[in-house]
């Protein structure tokens, strides 16, 4: 465990290192979770150096109240990797995280050696939704986790996945229960005014994986499909029985696909 100071904000992150010349894989977690979402994932990942932040307002970071933008997001990864000194990575990240991802992208392209996209949709907010988002923003900050992460659970994880894996279940409602409230306030007012990123997506130069669970109700296949449709080259994986966290749900599907996807990507230019 590290933790890398940006200001006054603290980001604390898991820093699994390898002797490998290949570019490190830096993996985003969504909300209301944090760094543990991707244990099977960096439990399994061979020679490869891995690194998995707690995004501000999350997990052991510092929490921001008001609203933070996704630059702020991307810039705090492009911050911990100067830090780390670290050129190029591939950069992973499901749902508000593939966002950050693609926000990423926008602002620092160069440092991209790949991409995974899982969970995520790149469509900016509607009116009407952007709405949603900022009253969802002050319920979590007046009335806490507890009651959204009860109500979500279902949809993050197929109710098929809570009766047949308990302890992924657990493990889901726990990161969301324990999310801090502010932090999770500012991170979807910050969602509400997110740009369009279909657009730059088709700039992408890097190669490419998309991810989908085939029951997720938050980001339906449809959106994995335009993605897929826009960025040159890409590879879409559905996970079937599973919602919006088959890397929890199906760790050895989504690890193979994730594997097979890593072996691609050359060593260091």
């Amino acid at each position: 465990m590290g933790v890398f100071r940006n200001g006054q904000i603290a980001i604390e992150y898991d820093d699994h290192r390898s002797d490998g010349v290949s570019p490190p894989l830096v993996l985003v977690h969504g909300h209301p979770f944090d760094r543990s979402m991707w244990a099977p994932q960096v439990e399994r990942i061979d020679g490869r150096r891995v690194i998995v932040p707690d995004l501000r307002g999350y997990g052991r970071s510092t929490v921001v109240p008001g609203t933070t933008p996704f630059q702020a997001f991307a810039e705090d990864i492009a911050g911990l990797l100067d830090h780390l000194g670290v050129a190029e990575i591939v950069l992973g990240g499901l749902s508000m995280g593939g966002q950050i991802v693609m926000e990423f992208h926008r602002l620092f392209p160069e440092r991209l050696r790949g991409l995974l996209l899982a969970d995520t949709t790149p469509q900016a907010e509607s009116e009407e939704s952007g709405r949603a988002r900022n009253a969802m923003a002050d319920r979590l900050a007046r009335e806490g986790m507890g009651g959204y992460a009860d109500e979500v659970l279902p949809k993050m994880v197929a109710p098929a996945n809570i009766q047949r894996f308990p302890a992924v279940a657990e493990h889901v409602l726990g990161m969301m229960r324990g999310a801090p409230p502010e932090g999770a306030a500012a991170a979807q007012r910050g969602r509400a005014e997110r740009p369009d990123y279909v657009a730059s997506l088709a700039r992408v130069r890097v190669p490419t994986l998309i991810v989908v669970g085939s029951d997720d109700e938050f980001t339906p296949i449809a959106d994995a499909r335009l993605m897929h449709e826009v960025i040159p080259g890409s590879t879409l994986v559905v996970i079937e029985g599973t919602a919006h966290m088959p890397n929890l749900e199906r760790p050895a599907e989504f690890n193979e696909a994730l594997a097979k996807f890593l072996d691609v990507i050359p060593g260091k230019r």
